[in-house]
């Protein structure tokens, strides 16, 4: 009898005995995004972690997200609506004895998300791997990557006026269509932080699914002629032009919109490191070892603010409804400014390259070039998509210091 006691009281102490219908759905969820990630290979640097920190957040009682703060805040709204002065000073004193280490490991390592830091670290890496020559070769890409950045104003006034998000909360998801994780997180963080987490994982979750996301679209809006274009190759770009450039984004961008300076900044500081040519250990630890250790850990967190009895509420699922709208539009809008170009050209530009102004870099430029290949097999576009493709980033950044001017 004592053994079969001590069975029972291991299965009700278990996580088993506090599985709800929540957990069970976001754990199905996580299994079938990592599916994604691990056999079907979908973006598997973002998904796989992404994924696994969902997994680990939905296990009952392992308490990885719990924040000790938070708790005891909460602990003191309810003494003081219990009107009790014994209940609020026990509070107040559990409050005061609270320290931010006594939090779950996943939500300590949170605060790189929720303070900016982890985001502004990738974007420092993206920098420091990004080709901004095609850019530079072909100035005409900034259009294509402006007109990208269509799904961020079109997911806003959406949100703005389905009457369950103001318009802060309305700004930060409108900015999910720039396909950009990093940028909709540093705006999230600063003008809607209650919704920081269902964003930040329909951002990531979505620029991870974009081969699945863009091509239905790329095809839908243009022809078989326009998809087999071949366009010629870029001109040369010189390492003085290179080196400008960063300096000169960065003096125009952030004297335009200052709030943009920490993204603008460090993105343009790692393609410095990158383009100099004089400090190849700051350029090869940005691009590898620092951004590899910054997307696992944000990718790691982000998943894990997906935990079901919260995420699955009826904004939540207005967030990854909008998010996939904004994507389809941001879509749709390079493509069809690439087919205007392709009509004031002559059939010189093809407009698959517009959907790469999204700035998910390179999956969004990658995914022009599949389409292409596709519809002509000597067609070789991806250095042709990666000039909005890096514009999308420029562009989504620039978007999101203007949202950050009207709202925060």
């Amino acid at each position: 009898m004592d053994i079969i006691k001590v069975i029972q009281g291991i299965i009700e102490e278990s996580g088993f005995a506090a599985l709800t219908p929540q957990h069970v759905i976001m754990i199905v969820v996580a299994c079938i995004l990592l599916y994604l990630a691990i056999v079907k290979e979908f973006e598997p640097l973002l998904l796989l972690p992404i994924s696994f920190g969902m997994l680990l957040a939905n296990l009952p009682i392992a308490g990885l997200m719990y924040d000790a703060t938070e708790s005891a805040r909460q602990a003191l709204d309810v003494a003081i609506d219990s009107g009790s002065q014994q209940a609020i000073n026990a509070a107040m004193q559990n409050l005061n004895s609270v320290n931010w280490y006594d939090s779950g490991v996943l939500r300590i390592i949170y605060m790189g998300v929720k303070s900016s830091i982890f985001p502004c670290l990738i974007f420092m890496g993206v920098g420091a791997m990004t080709d901004f020559g095609p850019l530079i070769a072909n100035p005409k890409s900034l259009f294509l990557g402006a007109a990208a950045q269509l799904g961020i104003y079109i997911a806003f006034i959406i949100a703005a006026n389905i009457g369950i998000f103001t318009p802060e909360q309305a700004a930060a998801i409108g900015i999910i269509g720039g396909a950009d994780g990093p940028t909709a997180i540093f705006l999230a963080s600063q003008i809607a932080p209650e919704l920081l987490g269902p964003i930040a994982v329909a951002a990531y979750s979505y620029m991870a699914l974009i081969p699945l996301i863009q091509p239905p679209i790329m095809r839908a809006l243009t022809t078989k002629k326009e998809r087999e274009v071949k366009m010629e190759q870029l001109r040369v770009v010189s390492k003085t032009e290179k080196i400008v450039f960063p300096i000169a984004v960065t003096v125009l961008c952030v004297l335009m919109l200052p709030s943009v300076a920490p993204l603008i900044g460090l993105l343009m500081l790692g393609n410095l490191f990158r383009e100099s040519g004089v400090v190849e250990r700051l350029s090869d630890t940005a691009q590898n070892a620092l951004c590899n250790i910054i997307t696992i850990l944000l990718g790691v967190t982000v998943g894990a603010t997906a935990e079901g009895t919260q995420f699955l509420q009826v904004q939540t699922l207005a967030i990854v409804v909008l998010g996939l709208t904004a994507f389809a539009f941001s879509t749709a809008g390079g493509v069809l400014l690439g087919k205007l170009m392709y009509v004031l050209t002559g059939g010189k530009v093809n407009p698959l390259i517009g959907a790469a102004g999204v700035s998910a870099v390179p999956m969004a430029a990658r995914v022009a070039q599949n389409e292409g290949r596709k519809a002509n097999p000597t067609n070789f576009l991806l250095m042709h998509a990666m000039g909005p493709n890096v514009a999308g980033v420029i562009g989504s950044a620039v978007a999101a210091g203007f949202l950050l001017l009207l709202f925060g």
